[in-house]
């Protein structure tokens, strides 16, 4: 079972895939509540390599590095990657009439329930939105 989470984002595809890939953008939307950062991310859009998004709490009190390596790419539309755990992710972008739609499907990992990391990269996706949005 893979857990999906989906947003509707009005703007250009361009403008979404350069918020979704470039690092100094990432770390101003990629993180799940206020009290937490992205304060570093590294991206190489390359098949075969690999993201580095460090996510820590503000109070410094907890930092992880979420990675992954990309299995393909297909520009402005598909992500196919393995996360550094092994699971696997699928970012998908698909430019509609109403807007951007871009939608996670991704393996749940086996120590938090399927909700609450439903919840959590939903609002990952929210911010996401509200960034981008907000830029253009």
């Amino acid at each position: 079972m893979q857990i999906t989470v989906q947003t509707k984002i009005n703007t250009s595809i361009a403008q979404v895939w350069e918020c979704w890939t470039n690092p100094k953008h990432i770390m101003h939307w990629n993180f799940a509540s206020d009290d937490w950062c992205c304060p570093s991310a590294t991206n190489d859009l390359t098949v075969g390599s690999e993201f580095h998004y460090t996510m820590a709490a503000k109070d410094d009190s907890f930092s992880f590095d979420f990675w992954g390596t990309y299995d393909q790419i297909v520009v402005q539309k598909l992500f196919a990657i393995t996360l550094g755990d092994g699971r696997k992710l699928t970012i998908s972008f698909e430019d509609t009439n109403n807007g951007i739609v871009v939608t996670e499907q991704f393996d749940p990992e086996s120590e938090n329930p399927v909700e609450l990391q439903q919840a959590g990269w939903q609002q990952i996706l929210d911010n996401f939105k509200q960034y981008v949005e907000g830029l253009y």
